[in-house]
């Protein structure tokens, strides 16, 4: 199960797509859907949240910053 690791409370746009960047802040890019081009990424919160190894990090429903335990090794 994942747990909140910070909240920001991002309020998420339709087309895009939010992520914790290598800096601990979360971004969101355009998605590209079929002749628009995606990308033109923008910071939208300040969480500084260093990683740890293994652990898979996002932003939930709720517009904030989760971590879960990454699935490695399975057959």
């Amino acid at each position: 199960m994942a747990e909140k690791v910070a909240k920001c409370g991002v309020q998420k746009e339709k087309g895009h797509l939010y992520y914790l960047g290598k800096d601990g802040n979360v971004w969101a890019s355009k998605m590209a859907r079929g002749s628009d081009k995606g990308g033109n990424a923008k910071k939208v919160a300040d969480t500084n949240v260093t990683r740890e190894k293994g652990w898979l990090y996002f932003v939930d429903k709720d517009g904030d910053v989760s971590k879960a335990p990454m699935a490695r090794g399975r057959k």
